[in-house]
């Protein structure tokens, strides 16, 4: 049943169209995520269906008796109470419920003699009591507590004055009292701001069990793909509605962007194949092919012209490293690190191999970063040692981009870094990431936190490094590029090291997890879900099918080296592609040669240009090998 329908919703702000014409559905029980760019229009649409503005145009039709209830960005709470009070509110209703129910049970002990008295309070008072149970009358105090404790509140916290709080407290004590009211339709709006990795999960839990439906803006990409059954995409004021997680959304808007691609180009040929009919018409100068000419170009000017599709994932590029290492990339022995009296760590060791890609997860403030840092040799150690193997490059991605220089435009910031190459050439690269025209010429002070991240991943491509150390390298930039990132990072034949709160980008990228606590280091193999399955796996199923830990942490190595040798081969294989297409556009310039009868005046030069031929022909047929051997080896690992 349709909880919700949005039909060509468009909204502006004085001249500026927010909204175009935006319409999908939402069923009871759905769980639909609201995605597009900032800017796009998804709080406003929010803000609508929850009745606090008014589209200028189009329907919006709710169900009657529809209860809605909205987290906004920024929330409110009462002002003097505390964290409990504030949540006890919600059951007002159930308190006043509970009030009856004993007036009732007082008025049925004086009526115990009239029996029609008492049948008839019988029957109201079964009909609250049934009321007051599906309204938690008996269990409010631990749906209470159980809200606070899933959301981060500590129990030393439930009589803390709420204007005390934080910002990032205060929305999440919002989000309790949200969640305790259970309205039919939950709207969210970045409810997983301010929430660490534990609660962000115990939120997707409790979401995907939740009996109502919901609407949610989020960034957190794990978060969409756990929580939601659908996706509602706004795009230049438009909305394209996909079934599925986040993970099936991103393919079928990929699926639905080859579709309108090929449409496009079929009627562009169409219409080229009329132009020419036309033309040929016209030439006859004929009184019949005139008017034969002017029927088309009716024709043809009555032709719905479709929209060339735009790639939203405009970004394109990849990482390559200039050399290889040995099998030993970084040792780390024994590293302790103090700041005053706050100690990060004490006694740190890692072995980092050739292809391992290590992601280090934990609370802000347990020295993720330091250590990045300490690597890259911007900090020292108080104790221990850090060891490179050999041919050890090293390529560091700050979050904070303080290497970026604020005067320098975005050309010299590149250019200064490589000032070997061509200017065409460190254009080009940034134009991989959007910095197109007079882009180049901003000063770097001027760029949003996501334009630089991209200034800076241009700078880190280049360098060709073989070890990358990635700090945060996901924050500012919006979900199509995040994306892109990932899609680049998979295919490095390197090593990664990165911090990062990003979920979905562990998921696709680690293969080791190094979890930081105050309390010490854990170590995990594989991506982010299997650490989650591994930290949450009862110590007594910890031997499965007769498998000691150890055999299972063994198979998980193994599966590992798997995984390396399947991205060394499609390395392999992608730059046997490369090479094979560089040396046909050799071949091409070649024969461009030889068909200029100027070049045979010159018989030295046409015998050399007809040597170099026949060297690249028999170089494109080795190529042609190699590349079919990579593939033929990629598939049958794939198999």
């Amino acid at each position: 049943m349709i909880a919700l329908s949005a039909q060509n919703i468009a909204k502006s702000f004085g001249v500026n169209a927010v909204l175009r014409d935006v319409s999908f559905t939402i069923q009871q029980g759905d769980r639909i995520g609201l995605v597009g760019v900032n800017g796009c229009g998804k709080s406003t649409l929010m803000r609508i269906i929850a009745g606090l503005d008014t589209q200028d145009s189009g329907e919006l039709s709710i169900v009657r008796g529809t209860r809605i209830g909205y987290l906004a960005q920024q929330d409110m709470v009462t002002h003097g109470s505390s964290v409990w009070a504030e949540l006890e509110k919600v059951y007002e209703p159930v308190f006043e419920m509970e009030k009856k129910l004993r007036a009732l049970e007082a008025e049925m002990a004086e009526a115990h003699e009239d029996a029609s008295r008492f049948s008839r309070l019988s029957s109201d008072y079964d009909r609250l009591l049934r009321t007051f149970e599906e309204s938690d009358g008996y269990s409010w105090r631990s749906m209470v507590s159980g809200v606070l404790n899933g959301l981060g509140f500590a129990p030393a916290q439930y009589e803390q004055n709420v204007d005390s709080l934080s910002g990032g407290e205060k929305t999440r004590l919002c989000l309790a009292r949200l969640l305790l009211q259970k309205p039919d339709l939950l709207l969210l709006d970045e409810p997983t701001n301010h929430l660490d990795m534990e609660t962000l999960g115990w939120l997707e839990n409790y979401l995907s069990a939740y009996r109502g439906s919901v609407l949610v803006i989020s960034h957190d990409r794990y978060f969409l793909d756990h929580v939601c059954t659908g996706i509602v995409e706004i795009l230049m004021g438009n909305a394209e509605q996909y079934g599925g997680n986040y993970t099936r959304y991103i393919a079928q808007r990929q699926e639905r962007f080859e579709t309108r691609m090929r449409a496009y180009e079929l009627q562009q040929k169409e219409i080229e194949r009329q132009q020419a009919i036309i033309a040929r018409y016209r030439m006859y100068n004929r009184e019949k092919s005139i008017r034969a000419a002017e029927s088309r170009e009716k024709a043809l000017d009555r032709m719905e012209k479709l929209e060339k599709p735009v790639d939203e994932r405009a970004i394109h590029f990849r990482f390559e490293a200039r050399r290889r290492t040995g099998e030993d990339v970084l040792k780390i022995n024994g590293v302790s690190k103090s700041f005053g009296d706050k100690h990060l760590f004490q006694g740190f060791s890692l072995h980092v191999r050739a292809g391992d890609r290590i992601a280090l997860i934990g609370p802000n403030g347990v020295g993720k970063s330091t250590l990045i840092k300490l690597i890259t040799g911007d900090e020292a150690p108080d104790t221990g040692d850090i060891r490179y193997g050999s041919n050890v490059d090293i390529g560091y991605y700050d979050q904070h981009q303080s290497a970026l220089h604020p005067e320098k435009t975005v050309l010299d910031e590149v250019w200064d870094r490589f000032p070997r190459m061509e200017q065409s050439d460190v254009r080009g690269a940034l134009g991989m990431f959007l910095f197109t025209g007079d882009d180049v010429f901003q000063p770097i002070r001027t760029l949003s936190g996501g334009e630089k991240g991209r200034v800076a991943l241009t700078a880190l491509m280049l360098r060709k490094d073989n070890l990358l150390l990635l700090d945060e390298p996901t924050n500012h930039l919006d979900m199509d590029s995040r994306e892109v990132l990932e899609d680049a990072l998979s295919g490095f034949g390197g090593t990664i090291i990165t911090v990062s709160h990003d979920r979905y980008f562990i998921n696709r990228i680690a293969d080791r997890i190094i979890e930081m606590q105050p309390g010490g280091v854990t170590e995990y193999m594989g991506n982010y879900d299997d650490y989650l399955e591994k930290k949450n796996r009862p110590v007594e199923q910890e031997a499965v099918a007769g498998k000691t830990r150890t055999e299972l942490d063994k198979e998980k190595r193994r599966e590992k080296m798997n995984r390396q040798a399947l991205r060394q081969l499609k390395v392999r294989a992608q730059e046997a592609e490369k090479a094979v297409g560089l040396k046909e556009e050799e071949i091409a310039r070649l024969e461009a040669q030889m068909a200029d009868p100027a070049l045979y005046a010159d018989t030295a030069k046409a015998s050399q240009v007809q040597r170099d031929y026949q060297r690249a022909q028999a170089d494109l047929a080795a190529l042609y090998e190699q590349w079919e051997e990579a593939e033929a080896a990629l598939q049958s690992e794939d198999a």
